[in-house]
């Protein structure tokens, strides 16, 4: 387990520094409404929550769900860690947004429009992996 712990926080570590996952509710609801997209707002305790860093591996990093989320997504991570680093200001702005959204745990997905009108919302880990993600997303975009 502290193997799959330590992967996982090193798979979420490495997602958040890709490019297309922001830490930025604001700058990421301007990037979807330019760009006529939803935003995904990804509630995880990254280094420490067990689903977390399953679903991680089984559905965010992949393939299937990268070529996605470019064509349909301005992603968001808001985590909850236990020993990575954060700065007080992005502390304190992602316990702001778990409150505003509700978030009671991990992980906890939270579909907005371009508006910033909630969506959808995805509570707890998913079975079926990024095939069942996705289709979940798109009957966010009906609504």
């Amino acid at each position: 387990m502290i193997g799959l712990l330590a992967a996982g926080a090193l798979l979420s570590l490495a997602r958040a520094e890709e490019s297309s996952w922001l830490t930025d509710l604001p700058k990421a609801q301007a990037k979807a409404k330019t760009e006529n997209k939803m935003v995904l707002l990804d509630f995880t305790g990254s280094d420490w929550c067990g689903w977390c860093i399953k679903f991680d591996k089984d559905v965010l990093a992949t393939k299937e769900f990268k070529d996605y989320a470019a064509k349909n997504l301005v992603l968001v991570q808001l985590d909850f860690p236990n020993k990575k680093p954060q700065s007080d200001e992005l502390k304190k702005a992602n316990a702001a947004l778990q409150k505003k959204y509700d978030v009671s745990g991990y992980p906890t997905f939270v579909v907005l429009d371009k508006d910033g009108k909630e969506v959808g919302r995805q509570v707890g880990y998913l079975k079926g992996g990024p095939e069942a993600f996705i289709a979940k997303l798109n009957e966010s975009k009906t609504k």
